[in-house]
């Protein structure tokens, strides 16, 4: 008879609580999927490091790119490795484990769906009203919205969850698997609170935005259509405008769309259904600083600061990187 080995048993003495085997293909998906955990986490340090150090970087704009690194940051470093445990047995221990890790897993999303929106309004303000956009958004008014997005979102969260928390259970006594079910009519509200009316909200503003940035393009090129060169720079402005709007709305609905599916099809949504869903909406947290910070020059100026080691020169926090 096999003699079977401690590190394989998921409960100690019980000889019938095995690990499953570890296969080639489990052990990519792994290495992939941690892959995509520490690129979230260094690409939003990143991030975080370069607003906090950098004075010139302070602005009310980037206060809001802040909070949402911080939010995907989150995701990379304490949502994202425990969902790859868990894709082998022994992952959890007690449902108290298990409840906290989806809860957690749902504020910190939704703060980050949160900021994007908040992102939307600040652009909005910029180019709808730029003359008054230095007295509507003030640093301390950012620091006020950033505060009421994070605790809404916690409350909504505990709100949505709290007659499911204790509902959590272990799928398998051996196996030790986690999960949660949210049934129609919660699926739905969170459908709407979280993918719907932030969607709607970022379509219709950046719409807007695009709107006006087009009109103002136009005047300028008829004031200046004498000169050809200024018009094919114009026109250059509008595709970027263009592109980088589709680029943001693509990647939102593409991360989040899947995973609602579910809700949208009226069927009750369990957190096991499909890992690629899942993923996809953990992996808008490391699409954000691309999209968001990455094509700003400021951003790729600071990195290069603070890989160098430049950054712990003394009166480096005064770098001009605008």
């Amino acid at each position: 008879m096999e003699t079977l080995k401690a590190a394989d048993l998921c409960i100690p003495l019980n000889t019938s609580c095995r690990s499953m085997p570890v296969t080639p293909r489990s052990m990519v998906i792994k290495t992939l999927l941690s892959c995509i955990s520490v690129l979230t986490v260094v690409l939003n340090l990143l991030v975080i490091i370069s607003i906090s150090h950098f004075r010139q970087l302070q602005t009310s704009t980037n206060l809001i790119l802040l909070s949402l690194a911080v939010s995907d940051l989150l995701v990379g470093l304490v949502v994202m490795p425990p969902e790859i445990i868990m894709m082998q047995s022994c992952a959890f221990l007690d449902k108290l484990s298990c409840a906290l890790f989806y809860l957690f897993s749902f504020i910190l999303t939704s703060a980050s769906v949160g900021s994007m929106v908040l992102i939307s309004v600040d652009r909005y303000v910029a180019i709808c009203y730029p003359l008054r956009y230095s007295s509507m958004i003030t640093p301390r008014r950012v620091q006020i919205y950033l505060s009421l997005c994070w605790f809404c979102s916690v409350t909504y969260n505990f709100m949505l969850l709290k007659d499911h928390l204790s509902q959590t259970d272990l799928l398998n006594s051996c196996l030790q698997e986690c999960f949660l079910v949210i049934n129609y009519i919660f699926g739905a509200v969170d459908l709407l609170v979280t993918f719907f009316c932030p969607l709607t909200v970022i379509i219709v503003l950046y719409m807007r935005v695009f709107v006006v940035a087009v009109s103002q393009a136009r005047v300028m090129r008829s004031q200046i259509s004498a000169l050809r060169s200024n018009t094919v720079t114009v026109k250059r402005s509008e595709m970027r405008a263009a592109r980088t709007l589709g680029v943001i709305l693509l990647v939102f609905v593409l991360c989040l769309l899947p995973y609602y599916s579910s809700s949208i099809a009226g069927q009750d949504t369990t957190s096991m259904a499909s890992s690629v869903q899942i993923w996809l909406f953990y992996c808008n947290s490391t699409f954000n600083p691309l999209i968001y910070a990455f094509f700003y020059p400021w951003f790729r100026k600071s990195v290069k600061v603070i890989v160098s080691l430049q950054i712990l020169q003394p009166g480096s926090c005064e770098a001009k990187i605008l």
